[in-house]
């Protein structure tokens, strides 16, 4: 269950964790150190340190729910407006069907009649926006899911990654941590993993503590070993984990360069500059302006001749965004950051000054456009 500092009432300052170096066990305390404490955040506390480097913004509209009566989308709207106002979660520009269908399970798991009970019963009750949350939350995910685009990874990114002295990869909407560990295997494997930090963000805090613990049901194994291959995995996929009592406990080498943190792309702003940038099946659920708003995100946030990765069912065509990048790869949806590069940025949060990507970090060969 999530407890009020990395929670529902709270949220990682993300910035200044970005930064932490060291070990697992050294990068989750201070992760959690930088929780906001307290209760339900009030109109003041709402206002996040990522919150506060946010360009101002008209308010979203909320989503034209379809096929439901008048009174029915309002309570649906009331709902979310609520959430947002007092937890600071907004969901109001998520795709209404996927919204309404999420919302839908969580009336009938609460066994209430209405939207407007529902909404009485998660502000009074924290338990029930916990369980709200999950619903609300994509966690279908897994180990080197889609093993082709893997596979494009290790032949298209990695031998341009090489030419990087670091490298800065973030996982946006990492849920329970799968892809993150694939990454962390796939750059072992390529000699790359030593020179590497990871960055693995969700909105769900329960969801990353499971992903900090490393241990994945044991029943999975047979899939994700079949994944792992024809990813082009080099060695035996045992190697990365210990079975024991039904579960598999991956090594805890996968997780020294790994930060998990709170971030929410609906509110959220951009916390530093990476190298490569997977945000898979997410989008999906999202409306457009939703979804224009995180590539834009995704944009700043890229590093000249940066990669963005995207789901399947995901693509740039028709955004705004579209003729800033190249497609490396079209049918693994993986882009590269083209146009001009941008001039270096500093973001300050919460008194923390992140620079975001040292100049000696950048790629060694000319830089070109990014």
């Amino acid at each position: 269950m999530m407890s009020s500092r990395s929670g529902i009432h709270g949220r990682f300052d993300v910035a200044a964790s970005a930064e932490a170096e060291g070990s697992a066990a050294s990068a989750h305390a201070t992760s959690r150190a930088m929780t906001r404490e307290g209760g339900p955040l009030s109109a003041e506390s709402r206002a996040t340190p990522l919150e506060a480097g946010r360009a101002t913004r008209a308010e979203p509209a909320v989503p034209a729910f379809a096929g439901v009566s008048p009174l029915e989308r309002l309570e649906m709207e009331l709902l979310l407006e609520a959430i947002h106002r007092h937890y600071g979660y907004d969901f109001r520009q998520y795709a209404p069907s996927s919204l309404r269908r999420r919302l839908k399970r969580r009336l009938e798991g609460e066994g209430l009649a209405t939207f407007s009970a529902l909404q009485d019963r998660v502000l009074h009750e924290p338990a029930a926006m916990e369980a709200l949350l999950r619903d609300m939350s994509v966690n279908v995910t897994g180990m080197f899911r889609d093993p082709t685009f893997f596979r494009s990874l290790r032949e298209k990114v990695v031998p341009m990654l090489r030419t990087y002295p670091s490298v800065r990869i973030w996982h946006a909407g990492c849920a329970s941590g799968e892809e993150v560990y694939a990454m962390a295997i796939l750059l072992e494997e390529e000699g790359l993993y030593e020179r590497s930090r990871l960055y693995a963000t969700d909105m769900n805090a329960e969801a990353l503590e499971h992903a900090r613990t490393g241990i994945f049901p044991i029943a999975r194994m047979r899939e994700y070993t079949t994944n792992y291959l024809q990813a082009g995995g080099t060695r035996s996929f045992s190697e990365y984990y210990t079975a024991s009592y039904g579960a598999a406990l991956f090594h805890a080498r996968l997780r020294e360069n790994v930060l998990f943190a709170q971030h929410n792309l609906a509110t959220d702003t951009s916390f530093s500059e990476f190298n490569v940038i997977l945000c898979r099946n997410v989008l999906i659920y999202f409306d457009r302006d939703l979804k224009e708003r995180t590539l834009r995100l995704f944009g700043d946030s890229l590093s000249p001749l940066g990669f963005l990765c995207l789901g399947r069912r995901e693509s740039l065509r028709f955004t705004k965004v579209e003729q800033e990048f190249e497609e490396l790869d079209p049918k693994e949806r993986i882009y590269r950051r083209a146009g001009p590069p941008r001039p270096h940025r500093e973001v300050e949060l919460e008194g923390h000054l992140d620079r975001e990507l040292a100049p000696s970090s950048r790629p060694t060969r000319t830089r070109g456009t990014g």
